[in-house]
């Protein structure tokens, strides 16, 4: 790897760790009926583990209700049974044709723990920022090290520094925002 390189390959990752919050803080469900809270809920189906959006239309019937339609009737069973195994602190309706998720309201106890499972994943990827950080961090003291010139060394730590700044604040943003989200009643 050459060492002018290094920051942009830290960059993807660090913008990989923030996309990755953000599919994770979609699935914290926040009263409200979203498709994103059955993502990486696997059925089987004909012995195969498949993602439910690959076996039955998933769609939003009202602010406080999802409703899922299986491409083939046999499904509806596994269906209900896989979400119930995933213990998202819902329950699952089969009427024969579809099956209905209603969305309760959240307490304020519930709202509170979601917060703190918003926070602790915005902390993963906080964390996860500052590994990459340190094996870049490591990676130019090794190379100025070799012979790499001090200076220009000291200026790419400087803004791979600059970069972890930023991104921790987004870290932050979307938390907040996350937060605010979950707890308007």
């Amino acid at each position: 790897m050459e060492i002018e390189s290094v920051s942009k390959s830290g960059e993807s990752t660090m913008s990989k760790a923030v996309e990755h919050l953000r599919a994770d803080l979609v699935k914290i469900r926040a009263g409200k009926a979203n498709p994103a809270i059955l993502d990486g809920i696997m059925v089987e189906y004909y012995g195969t583990p498949t993602a439910l959006s690959q076996v039955a239309n998933i769609s939003i019937a009202d602010s406080k209700t999802l409703s899922i339609q299986p491409w083939e009737k046999p499904m509806l069973a596994v269906i209900e049974q896989a979400i119930f195994q995933a213990n998202l602190g819902i329950t699952p309706m089969n009427d024969g044709e579809n099956i209905r998720i209603s969305i309760p309201p959240l307490t304020e106890e519930r709202r509170k723990l979601l917060v703190k499972q918003a926070k602790a994943a915005g902390e993963e990827a906080k964390v996860s920022i500052r590994n990459e950080r340190q094996k870049l961090m490591n990676f130019i003291k090794k190379e100025v090290k070799d012979g790499f010139p001090e200076d220009q060394g000291k200026k790419l730590e400087a803004s791979i520094q600059g970069l972890v700044n930023n991104f921790s604040a987004k870290i932050d943003e979307i938390v907040k925002s996350k937060e605010t989200e979950v707890m308007t009643v």
